[in-house]
């Protein structure tokens, strides 16, 4: 699986400037290959795609994160073993402004914020999951707290 086969779309974000009623951000991203595939990659021994508990969705900057030229690696890692999953290329801008919109849902929804995640096949989803932490990295490879969304209670 290669990096072009991912796409990522965002919905539910636009209530933020428009100073709407909180909704949780939801970002797509799109597998254009086999599903087998993708299982194959994704599932555990058990044929099963792991629980949300189990996974973290990360961004590594390829640049000054105030570039809105700057490029990143959005990945999808298995919390467990470190195994890289898949990742995929993304404008940096795009992702930390979902971030943003993620952290405001908590904000203004009263509860510790967070997004939901959808894997699809071809436009067809295969796997869900509610995330609360979305780590955000330097090209240098350091955590950068600020652009990341870490709940309340989390140490690092």
């Amino acid at each position: 699986m290669r990096r072009e086969d991912f796409t990522l779309d965002v919905s539910d974000e636009e209530w933020v400037e428009a100073d709407g009623e909180p909704r949780r951000p939801t970002v797509t991203i799109d597998f254009e290959g086999d599903r087998d595939a993708l299982r194959e990659r994704f599932a555990g021994p058990d044929g099963e795609y792991p629980s949300g508990d189990h996974i973290d969705v990360t961004l590594r900057l390829r640049g000054d994160p105030d570039d809105p030229e700057t490029a990143g690696v959005v990945a999808v890692t298995d919390r467990v073993t470190g195994a890289l999953i898949f990742e995929l290329d993304e404008r940096a801008v795009d992702v930390l402004d979902f971030v943003d919109t993620a952290r405001a849902y908590g904000e203004r929804s009263g509860d510790d914020g967070g997004y939901r995640v959808v894997v699809a096949v071809e436009g067809d989803p295969v796997v869900t999951y509610e995330k609360e932490t979305f780590l955000v990295y330097s090209e240098d490879g350091d955590l950068l707290r600020g652009r990341s969304l870490i709940p309340g209670g989390v140490e690092l």
